[in-house]
């Protein structure tokens, strides 16, 4: 091969090795240790962007570096490819979404293994074959029969442009994840996971997950959200019934004064049925059902009311509350009723305020009285309890559990616990999506189809026009069957499961992807491999698909499949691409290829320069992966994705980065074939011999990068600081005199040095480093199969100098430290010594003049 470096030969010559050799085909051995390395799998959208180069090339690194330790490392890839996205494409385009999917799913194959990636692709899943989700419809069977999913009618959140249902995790702002179009309300029957079994082992298991950012676990605790309190009872005032309240704060109970319901509760007809405000109502709940769920609930939204007419009584004063539908209530949180409690929350206080309600003051600051009438704020610290009954002096938290026994002794209320979290809804009513293994039959209900007539496979002539919901369910040679009880006629459920089903256990099938046997997890192969040590992939997955995760292997692990209680032992969270925006005047937002010398290419305008934003493609500020390895290689996208920004903070795009990258891989390759002749026949140095000067120094510089690069890339994943460390390292070698080729000692310390800085950067740029190390002469031995080098601490150990420190030019002192010590720091270190102390306290330092390399004089006065 000709010496200049020409990336696009040595990457396609690298790739093609390591599939004909199977380098990172992997399989169990219990004899080694086990790495099991993971990044969240793709939907097949028909091409990877940044975000997913980076992501991969995050965990590749860190895949090729434990190979290269000794482990034994699991890396899989596969597809996420159910979802409507497919669908959608079948209806623009009239093809089959499986032609569609597989299409994506083969170009993406192809972009992938362009960069390089150590994939065991022996091990390639795809979610919406019949060989994946058939098991996923055993284990719903199971799941069925064990009460651990049921169906029943309930208000389930509708987007009308997918036409399907939402859980309650996928719908954002109070629009629909996928596409963005406002969420409504709809009562469907549904099928729920029910989640709320373990719901007290995922919460407790948080605590547990020490490898987790604690951003993503405390999201966690928050959608879980358990709250212990009361449940109390409120009587109407005039008739029969009550309402049911659950409160954390059952100390400010004396100073609840109105009641407030969801506008969209079912309650809120109940009261007003028949009155003249019934529409009023009924308009005010669709107005509602409209607004944000979060903004509904914040501190700032507007507080919205209507008096609903009646009245309920507050159990301990005997007070008649006023009842008002409200916005600001949650019918799915607690009971969706709320009791006010004006003068101790905001809220509550804002709304009295605007409705001229009543207010009484029930806890008092120490020392201080509230005049309700005169506050301009709810008052929400603690303090003493007044104006309630026999608890009046009580501090207002060590009378929460006294007042709960007193209203269970009154039979006015009961403690209780109360979650957030709710059943899992998995019913979608849309074709691309693995079929639910039930048949609704007349005479016997809901029936569980036979474990033997798995799979139920998807029919392949279906209609796809958009309107209407789910094409099976006008199917009619899918839908109508025989009931496997009583041999009736019957319908099949046309409902298909929601996608986050099959990314809840995917990783497992990663383990035993050919095992073709029921229950479709070999339990051995999986307890080898499982748990997946680090798993790698955004924070918008923090809620919807880690805790459905976390869910399933519980489960999974209760069906005896798996041996572990959670999936994922160590977590990274990687931060999004940003680049700034480029619009014209009159196109618009501009791809990057769109301009050209600052001036849009369609009309010549010159362009504004937006903000730098995550990169989209509504914004138009994105690069194409295929681009950036046409024009300098993989794995100069694999360098400046890793050099950019540490893997968990935003990564801002820079060409000039890029180019930077490329120069440095460019001046690697250089280096080595400078030398190269010269070592032919030359061993690294191993030590047993003196050196002196530059040749010292080298070698030392080598042992430190060893050692910085193993204690960033292994224990920290600081990917660019362990770059950084290879760029100086590169530079030293660069400006050390170069040795005579009679030298071998000198020439050997250079081979050292060489071969140090190709094998560390080896998970990073893995096609240059291979090239290089068949040219240095290890032809036969693969660089992925190379351990890392090992760096000697009394090599690597920095020399020391000494300073000597004066104070007004007396010395009163000496320091040793670094020969490269930083001024500011040797300052520091003499302000800190003992002996230097004495003379400096107490006065006022003027000046430091450093000497470099010899002394501090501190100027003090006073």
């Amino acid at each position: 091969m000709s010496r200049k470096y020409m990336p696009l030969e040595i990457e396609e010559k690298w790739q093609r090795y390591w599939e004909e050799t199977g380098t990172f085909k992997v399989t169990e051995d219990p004899a080694k240790k086990k790495y099991y390395l993971l990044e969240m799998f793709p939907y097949p959208s028909g091409k990877i962007h940044i975000g997913h180069v980076r992501n991969y090339t995050i965990g590749d690194v860190v895949a090729r570096y434990k190979r290269m330790e000794g482990y034994n490392v699991l890396h899989p890839m596969g597809w996420d490819s159910f979802g409507m996205p497919a669908e959608n494409a079948a209806i623009e385009r009239g093809i089959h979404p499986s032609i569609w999917t597989n299409e994506n799913i083969a170009h993406m194959r192809m972009q992938l293994k362009r960069m390089g990636f150590s994939y065991d692709w022996d091990r390639e899943v795809s979610t919406c074959e019949p060989e994946y989700y058939r098991w996923e419809q055993l284990f719903f069977l199971w799941m069925f029969e064990k009460g651990l999913v049921y169906k029943k009618t309930s208000s389930v959140n509708w987007c009308p442009r997918c036409e399907t249902v939402l859980a309650n995790e996928q719908v954002e702002a109070g629009l629909c994840w996928r596409c963005s179009s406002e969420v409504k309300e709809k009562v469907l029957d549904q099928w729920f996971f029910r989640i709320t079994a373990y719901i007290d082992e995922l919460l407790e298991g948080c605590d547990r997950l020490t490898g987790w950012p604690e951003r993503v676990l405390t999201m966690q605790r928050n959608w879980i959200g358990k709250s212990f309190g009361c449940e109390v009872s409120f009587p109407m005032a005039d008739g029969p019934g009550e309402i049911k309240v659950f409160t954390t704060r059952q100390d400010t109970l004396f100073g609840a004064t109105f009641m407030l319901i969801a506008a969209e509760h079912p309650l809120v007809m109940e009261l007003v049925k028949g009155k003249a405000l019934e529409k009023e109502a009924l308009a005010f709940a669709e107005e509602v059902k409209k607004q944000d769920k979060l903004m509904r609930t914040s501190d700032y939204y507007e507080k919205q009311g209507l008096f609903l007419d009646c009245y309920c009584l507050n159990p301990l004063t005997g007070w008649k509350m006023p009842i008002f539908a409200t916005n600001f209530v949650l019918a799915d949180y607690g009971t969706g009723c709320v009791m006010a409690v004006p003068t101790h929350d905001q809220r509550d206080f804002e709304f009295a305020e605007k409705f001229n309600l009543r207010k009484v003051v029930v806890i008092s600051p120490p020392g201080k009285t509230l005049d309700p009438e005169t506050m301009t704020e709810a008052y929400v610290e603690e303090g003493i309890l007044i104006n309630s009954g026999p608890f009046d002096g009580m501090e207002n938290l060590k009378a929460l559990d006294a007042i709960a026994d007193y209203l269970i002794s009154l039979g006015k209320g009961k403690r209780t616990v109360q979650y957030r979290l709710r059943d899992w809804g998995i019913s979608r009513q849309r074709y691309w999506g693995a079929p639910i293994p039930m048949v609704n039959c007349p005479k016997c209900g809901t029936v569980p189809v036979p474990e033997s007539d798995l799979p139920i496979v998807l029919p392949r002539d279906v209609d796809f026009s958009g309107e209407g919901g789910s094409p099976l369910a006008r199917h009619p040679d899918f839908l109508n069957t025989a009931c496997p009880a009583c041999g009736g006629p019957a319908r099949r459920e046309s409902d298909t499961m929601d996608t986050f089903v099959e990314s809840s256990w995917y990783f497992e099938r990663y383990c035993c992807p050919h095992f073709d046997q029921k229950p479709g997890i070999k339990r051995e192969q999986v307890d080898y491999w499982m748990p997946v040590d680090q798993y790698i992939g955004g924070i918008e997955h923090a809620i919807l698909h880690l805790l459905y995760a976390r869910f399933y292997t519980k489960m999974l692990r209760d069906f005896g499949l798996v041996g572990v209680d959670e999936p994922f032992t160590n977590l990274l969270t990687q931060g999004m691409v940003c680049k700034e925006t480029t619009r014209c005047p009159e196109h618009g937002y501009l791809f990057p290829e769109e301009v050209t010398e600052g001036r849009c290419t369609h009309c010549g305008a010159g362009v504004i320069v937006g903000k730098t934003e995550k990169m989209s493609k509504s914004l138009k500020n994105v690069v194409d992966p295929d681009y950036l390895i046409r024009q300098y290689g993989a794995d100069t996208a694999r360098m400046f994705c890793l050099f950019a920004a540490p893997p968990e903070k935003d990564l801002e795009w820079s060409d000039q980065g890029v180019e930077g990258s490329f120069r440095f891989i460019g001046r690697t390759w250089r280096i080595v074939m400078d030398y190269l002749d010269d070592l032919q026949g030359i061993a690294p140095f191993s030590g047993g011999e003196e050196l002196e000067g530059d040749l010292r120094s080298l070698r030392r510089k080598t042992h430190q990068t060893i050692q910085k690069v193993r204690e960033d890339m292994g224990e920290r994943f600081h990917f660019n600081t362990a770059i950084s460390a290879i760029m100086e390292l590169v530079n030293t070698l660069y400006s050390t005199p170069r040795p005579s080729r009679e030298d071998r000692k000198a020439l050997a310390v250079v081979r050292e040095t060489i071969e140090a800085i190709v094998v560390l950067l080896a998970p990073i740029v893995p096609h240059l480093t291979e090239e290089l190390w068949q040219m240095l002469g290890h032809q036969g031995v693969c660089l992925a199969d190379t351990p890392l080098p090992v760096y000697d601490p009394a090599v690597a150990a920095r020399d020391e100098m000494t300073i000597v420190i004066q104070v007004n030019g007396k010395v009163r002192g000496r320091i040793a430290v670094a020969p490269d010590e930083r001024e500011d720091r040797i300052q520091a270190l003499a302000m800190a010594d003992e002996k230097v102390s004495r003379f400096i306290e107490g006065k006022t330092v003027i000046k430091q003049v450093y000497v470099p390399k010899k002394l501090l004089n501190i100027v003090v006065k006073g």
